[in-house]
């Protein structure tokens, strides 16, 4: 009887265990994906790799397609690796101008964490080109750069015009041989000078003044000349833009004020001195006294006086574009002369040279 009352009792309390668990069934697993459905990606513009969903076109660890990893410092752009530089806490592509100097960049190569200055002569402006890492209005020509104003060293009547042109040279009009208010020596002139005399620069001039010493047997003289002046074996044509303040009646061969298109030191020989332009007050000619014109020479204006000699040694003066004077078998030497020629008691003058300058063809 007692292993039969066991035997109940022991069904009894697994019945009542198994009664007493059947309120909470066992969670069932779940589904596993179908492999035969492909994962795919939402987002326009992501491409799934592996299982991840990236996009091609800036992700660095797969750069234009999965796996394609750029290296360190490089960034993805456009599905590209690109060099970067670390500026001032910031990214920077390379090949990138600093916005704040035109002739700095970002050149990973040369340097990750500075700019670089580009090369010499790299455009950088309108009319500029980079110098030494500065924006500045030069040329770079034939792999030299080239100050603004510099002539050409293969031909003078060719200067760097920035504003025509940074990378060729520029015809211009004429070459400046003097320019009034600054140093003559320091642009090749000499002096030829006897006591009387004083030379002095205003702003944009340079006056030279003569005077002869009460009862003096001789007077002052001041020649200003400039070696070289052009090719005495070419036609020439030279601009002298100048006002006569003041001039006493030339003597013949001699003059106070004078423009001497052929010159030779230490006073002119003969042949400079016939052909040598004397302005006196109301008169311009020859100094051989074989032509002369009436003008007002001393009205307080500046005049452009110009001789101009051609191919057959025929020259011409003429005063504000209008002809004067004319000669034939003009000789030159190359080297010119301004001023006072003489040293005759009482043949003085004085004037005021603004510019003088050599016309090119």
């Amino acid at each position: 009887m007692l292993s039969i009352r066991s035997s109940v009792l022991c069904c009894l309390v697994v019945l009542g265990f198994v009664a007493a668990c059947g309120g909470d069934s066992p969670s069932r697993p779940t589904d596993k994906p179908d492999a035969s459905v492909p994962l795919t990606c939402d987002s326009a513009g992501s491409t799934l790799c592996g299982d991840s969903c990236v996009t091609t076109a800036s992700d660095p660890k797969h750069c234009g397609g999965c796996d394609k990893a750029c290296a360190t410092g490089e960034a993805c752009e456009g599905a590209v690796c690109v060099a970067l530089c670390q500026i001032n806490d910031q990214q920077v592509t390379a090949g990138t101008v600093n916005a704040a100097n035109a002739c700095e960049q970002c050149m990973p190569a040369t340097s990750a964490t500075t700019w670089t200055q580009r090369a010499d002569g790299t455009s950088c402006n309108p009319g500029q080109v980079c110098s030494a890492g500065v924006c500045s209005p030069k040329c770079f020509i034939g792999g030299e750069v080239y100050a603004a104003g510099t002539p050409n060293p293969a031909n003078v009547c060719e200067a760097c015009v920035p504003a025509t042109s940074t990378t060729a040279w520029t015809a211009r009009a004429s070459v400046p041989l003097l320019v009034g208010g600054t140093d003559i020596a320091a642009q090749g002139w000499a002096t030829v000078a006897q006591a009387p005399n004083t030379l002095t620069y205003g702003a944009d001039h340079v006056r030279l003044a003569t005077s002869t010493n009460s009862g003096g047997r001789t007077s002052g003289q001041l020649l200003i000349t400039r070696a070289n002046a052009f090719d005495a074996t070419k036609p020439f044509t030279l601009h002298v833009t100048m006002q006569v303040e003041s001039a006493n009646t030339h003597n013949s061969l001699d003059s106070g004020a004078a423009i001497l298109g052929s010159f030779t030191s230490p006073f002119g020989n003969s042949t400079d001195r016939s052909q040598m332009i004397y302005l006196d007050s109301a008169a311009i000619g020859w100094a051989d006294d074989t032509q002369a014109a009436a003008f007002s020479v001393t009205d307080g204006a500046y005049h452009v006086y110009e001789l101009a000699v051609d191919a057959a040694k025929v020259a011409t003066v003429s005063i504000d574009g209008v002809a004067k004077l004319t000669r034939n078998n003009f000789t030159a030497t190359g080297t010119i002369a301004i001023g006072d020629q003489t040293n005759d008691p009482n043949v003085d003058g004085a004037v005021r040279i603004k510019s003088v300058e050599r016309l090119c063809p």
